[in-house]
């Protein structure tokens, strides 16, 4: 009984700590390129920085929405896995640990991203970029940073997936 309750604990929390987390990226990102949002997010997410009080509480909104649902799938994979661990303390350890690996790959993909495009000399084929950008490298390089959080969201869960797996294999 107290396993499913720290199944059902983390899927509530995980897809919270995920938003957060997206709330606190998007922060970032618009400081490096508010015409990231200003151009790109607010049209895509259909809002107007009025309707939350400004720009950064509309760029915490979105990235708030942008990345719970991330969160979601995430618990949604590690919660049950979680299950093959008896004892509730350590099932519970187990998922902070893989939400730590999700989130710590996540950021340095991110990062890597953000790098990547700035050392961008042009857009790369695909990628959207609005006409009339007054810092189109900026607006490039957020591009990166998001694309690639989002392969490293990715990236991590199989990670963590697989370090549950083996944990629990060296157990048995």
């Amino acid at each position: 009984m107290k396993c499913l309750a720290v199944l059902l604990i983390t899927l509530v929390l995980v897809p919270l700590i995920a938003g957060l987390y997206g709330a606190l990226h998007d922060q970032l990102s618009f400081t490096i390129a508010p015409e990231y949002f200003t151009r790109f997010k607010y049209d895509q997410f259909g809002f107007k920085p009025a309707w939350f009080g400004g720009h950064r509480p509309t760029v915490a909104v979105i990235g708030f929405l942008a990345t719970w649902w991330v969160g979601l799938l995430m618990a949604l994979f590690i919660a049950p896995l979680g299950l093959m661990y008896k004892d509730p303390v350590r099932m519970r350890k187990e998922i902070i640990r893989a939400t730590g690996i999700t989130l710590g790959i996540a950021i340095l993909s991110g990062l890597v991203g953000l790098a990547y495009g700035w050392s961008l000399d042009s857009v790369p084929n695909g990628w959207y970029l609005p006409e009339g950008l007054v810092d189109p490298a900026a607006f490039i390089a957020v591009g990166g940073l998001h694309n690639f959080g989002y392969a490293g969201g990715v990236l991590g869960l199989c990670t963590a997936v697989t370090v549950m797996v083996w944990r629990r294999k060296r157990m048995v």
